[in-house]
């Protein structure tokens, strides 16, 4: 319907997958009544970046609204939560915190087939290529401090206050992450990969005993956050389907992932030999910086952290592969599963520094 927008800040979108075809009518309907009755026709495309949750742009006329999906098919148990998504952002936006409007949520499946939700549309830019090329050092700079500041000031949200006191289970997090993701591996395994298996084995004898709690974004990097159009400030925090009540330097860690991370559809920054001259901050500076936002000294045993974030990354992207080599993903099928290998390699490696 729309041709894919080339512009590396904005969304790329195009006709909906054919894997991905909704009931236009029955959602017409449902958005009629539940959301608002624009008078023009509903028209609907579909974002073509994303492994997880299907996402869709509903248009009429100059209006436009984001609908975010389950993805068809058997899931696996825990995955794909959009109700979660949409709880965490409506109580965010009461309090300022930048993230979409939320409009409706339907847990009714037989409208579309899942469970699903709409929110408003935002005009920014969404940077896919965490190199940021094409722009200054001061412009890089002053981009991935800002998403450091966001990350630190989500972690400082007083969650009871907003209604999200009951939004996990506070305590125990890595223990219950790390059994959740072997779950999910398990869950997507299509063959045996000695990394992970070491991981498994290792992880949970590892990880330090601590119990601070905060909202946990989950997923929490460049390419799920928008920004300005113009400015490098982020307006909206997106993607939300992992997060829950859980420790903040899971998601401080997972970000860092970054500086490891070989893949150009997750983020890399290989290439860059000087960070410093390129205005990126290096990974110790970026930790620094979140330390000083949030009042720590420092955090010890931060590769352990790391190795455990690389984990659970391996785990969704195995679930990625399963899916799209069973042909209901958002990508063809591959034979090759080398992100998940590679993450898991480089998890142990960080383990032996």
């Amino acid at each position: 319907m729309t041709d894919p927008i080339p512009d590396p800040g904005k969304p790329s979108i195009g006709a909906v997958r054919a894997n991905q075809l909704l009931d236009e009518a029955a959602l017409d309907r449902w958005f009629r009544a539940n959301v608002e009755d624009p008078a023009e026709r509903l028209e609907l495309s579909q974002f073509t970046r994303g492994a997880s949750n299907p996402t869709y742009l509903i248009s009429a006329g100059q209006r436009r609204w984001v609908l975010r999906k389950k993805p068809p098919g058997q899931l696996l148990p825990s995955a794909h939560q959009v109700d979660r998504e949409y709880r965490a952002m409506s109580a965010l936006g009461s309090i300022g915190f930048p993230v979409p409007r939320m409009r409706a949520y339907c847990g009714d499946a037989s409208v579309i087939g899942t469970a699903f939700y709409v929110m408003d549309f935002l005009e920014g830019r969404i940077f896919r290529d965490a190199r940021l090329p094409g722009m200054s050092p001061a412009e890089r700079r002053a981009i991935y401090d800002d998403l450091n500041a966001t990350l630190a000031r989500l972690h400082q949200v007083d969650y009871g206050a907003i209604g999200l006191g009951d939004y996990g289970r506070p305590g125990n997090y890595f223990q219950r992450q790390i059994d959740r993701w072997i779950r999910q591996y398990r869950g997507a395994q299509t063959e045996q990969i000695a990394a992970m298996e070491r991981l498994i084995e290792e992880l949970p004898r590892r990880i330090p005993d601590s119990d601070e709690v905060s909202i946990a974004h989950g997923d929490y990097r460049l390419e799920n956050v928008m920004f300005h159009p113009t400015e490098p400030r982020i307006v909206a925090v997106l993607d939300w389907e992992l997060s829950t009540l859980g420790h903040p330097l899971a998601d401080i860690a997972y970000g860092c992932i970054l500086y490891h991370s070989r893949s150009e559809s997750w983020g890399t920054l290989e290439g860059i030999e000087d960070l410093q001259a390129a205005g990126i901050p290096t990974e110790q500076e970026y930790v620094a910086a979140y330390c000083r936002r949030t009042g720590r000294a420092s955090i010890p045993d931060f590769d352990v952290y790391l190795a455990f974030s690389m984990f659970r990354l391996a785990s969704i992207g195995q679930g990625v592969f399963k899916r799209n080599l069973i042909g209901i993903g958002n990508a063809p099928g591959s034979v090759d599963n080398s992100n998940t290998k590679h993450l898991a390699a480089k998890a142990c490696e960080i383990l032996d520094r």
